[in-house]
């Protein structure tokens, strides 16, 4: 019976506390009461709100720790020309690059330069076995001979045409047969005179081709023992680097922008740090009708060589322009479609305002509307107030 009686106790103990348990989670507030001054130091001691959205402007409140993570600044003004960098090329100058066709079909047999080679005015480039060649020496003598022939024809008749024993007609065939044996003589000799060998009595097979300008190997598109078949493809290309063009592929958005004359910066990664000043030598009247660009070329010296064709560069071009307001790209935010920046309308006091951005140049950018000269804009922490 007493250990019936402890059982009995222990549970009457435990429903008590589960009891006061859910009185406390139920009338807790009821039931605990703080004096009024307690409250208050309780209230007090709070942090300040971040910010503060009122009447659709944003307030930054008195200690508030965004007061050190927002920096503001007044727009600038630009008023100078604007700055277009554009991909460009280095090229060999067109007036001063050459390619060595074969004047007759052959058989390459020497080649004594290679790709990349300096060669002089008159240089031996190549030596080509022809029959072409052979066949123009035997035209070119045997259009000798029939000249001479008709000639001794010619003084013949006129002694008996003067002696009265020749015919008038006889005396026209002559002097017909040498006018035309006179101009079959001339088209072998210009034909030798095209190949590139002096005329003459000659049976060579063997034709050598000389350097036309002073340069290097660009190009090369033979080697010994290659047969030449076609007189219109090149042997290879000699082109002249002391003089060479910077080319930059112009947008056609931009192309109003660009003028022959106007000065350009160009850049180029081989060699960081150094700029090369020129002008617009020559700007092309055609479109690229694929790439809707327009080639503008910029002439620079080239004594040393260190420009090479195909040298990747950046052409800095110089565009007039009205003044306009200048911000920070920081102070830019894209909110969906649009770009916003906030505006100081009282101190700590901000609005949203949407712009249009223009042109975008040395970490800043153009404004094209949205904003006016001595508005202050936030130009970091702009995020922060962006909901």
């Amino acid at each position: 019976m007493p250990r019936l009686n402890n059982h009995f106790g222990r549970f009457a103990l435990a429903c008590a506390v589960v009891l006061v348990f859910m009185a406390g989670i139920v009338l807790g507030p009821h039931l605990v009461r703080l004096p009024g001054h307690a409250m208050a130091q309780d209230h007090a001691s709070d942090p300040p709100a971040l910010l503060v959205h009122k009447a659709g402007s944003i307030v930054i409140p008195q200690g508030s720790v965004l007061r050190s993570e927002v920096s503001v600044e007044q727009v600038a003004v630009e008023s100078g020309p604007r700055t277009v960098v554009l991909p460009a090329s280095v090229e060999a100058d067109p007036a001063r690059t050459v390619n060595i066709l074969p004047p007759v079909a052959g058989k390459v047999v020497e080649l004594p330069v290679r790709l990349g080679d300096a060669v002089v005015k008159g240089q031996p480039l190549a030596k080509i076995d022809s029959g072409d060649l052979a066949q123009a020496y035997a035209d070119d003598d045997k259009a000798r001979d029939e000249v001479e022939r008709t000639r001794r024809v010619l003084e013949r008749v006129r002694g008996l045409n003067k002696a009265g024993a020749g015919a008038q007609k006889d005396l026209e065939q002559a002097e017909s047969d040498y006018e035309q044996a006179r101009i079959e003589f001339s088209r072998a000799e210009a034909r030798l005179s095209e190949i590139g060998v002096k005329a003459g009595k000659g049976e060579s097979r063997l034709l050598t081709l000389k350097a036309p300008v002073t340069g290097s190997v660009s190009a090369l598109n033979c080697a010994p023992g290659a047969f030449v078949n076609d007189t219109t493809a090149p042997l290879m290309t000699i082109a002249n680097l002391d003089s060479v063009w910077v080319t930059a592929n112009v947008p056609e958005s931009n192309v109003a922008s660009v003028a022959k004359g106007q000065s350009v910066d160009v850049a180029l990664p081989a060699y960081p740090g150094r700029t090369l000043h020129g002008r617009v030598a020559f700007v092309s009247d055609v479109l690229d009708p694929d790439a809707r660009r327009c080639k503008v070329r910029i002439a620079f010296p080239n004594p040393r060589g260190e420009l090479k064709p195909n040298m990747f560069a950046n052409a800095s071009f110089k565009v007039p322009q009205e003044a306009a307001v200048f911000v920070p790209n920081s102070a830019l935010i894209m909110n969906n479609d649009s770009t916003v920046v906030f505006v100081e309308v009282e101190p700590w006091v901000f609005e949203k305002r949407t712009v249009v951005p223009g042109y975008g140049e040395g970490g800043g950018t153009r404004i094209e509307k949205g904003l006016g000269p001595g508005d202050r804009i936030v130009v970091k922490g702009g995020v922060l107030l962006n909901d």
